[in-house]
């Protein structure tokens, strides 16, 4: 089955206008007409087609890699809620992971929160590319929350009348 890489960073709500997503690997360019890229790959863990991080690079256009970090889904809790749903153990492959094996019909990250996941990525990136996040986009967008709650009314509600 298909990874769908675009749309799981596209669920990370990134701001860069100037990106794009080829095969596993989202490529940015946070500050326009600057030498240095973003570059954003879903990490491979032991197991095949099973993926358990982030690897953050900062490129630049003519020398190369210059800086990178792993975040790791653990790490920033990413399935923490599906992982204690299902009653995942720590010690097996699908703790804090995902694969391309999954239900028809779902992503393959199904239940992944990526909040804390996209502020590292926030924080990261103001290192190399400062002001750029801000500049690009608002802090999060409302169609990129993952649950809203209902608004509560104004005024209590009665269910008597006079």
């Amino acid at each position: 089955m298909s990874l769908k890489a675009p749309e799981f960073f596209s669920e990370l709500c990134l701001p860069f206008a100037d990106s794009t997503v080829v095969g596993n690997t989202y490529y940015a360019t946070p500050v326009a007409g600057a030498p240095l890229r973003l570059r954003i790959d879903l990490t491979q863990t032991i197991h095949a087609d099973t993926y358990g991080g982030l690897r953050l690079a900062v490129v630049h256009a003519d020398r190369g890699e210059i800086d990178a970090v792993a975040c790791s889904f653990v790490e920033h809790g990413t399935f923490h809620r599906r992982d204690e749903a299902h009653n995942t153990s720590a010690n097996t492959k699908q703790y804090g992971t995902f694969s391309t094996h999954h239900c028809p019909g779902q992503p393959p990250w199904e239940g992944a929160v990526t909040t804390r996941l996209r502020d590292a990525i926030e924080q990261y990136t103001a290192v190399w590319f400062p002001g750029a996040w801000a500049a690009s986009a608002p802090r999060r967008a409302a169609s990129c929350t993952a649950n809203t709650a209902p608004a509560l009314p104004a005024a209590p509600v009665s269910g008597r009348t006079r």
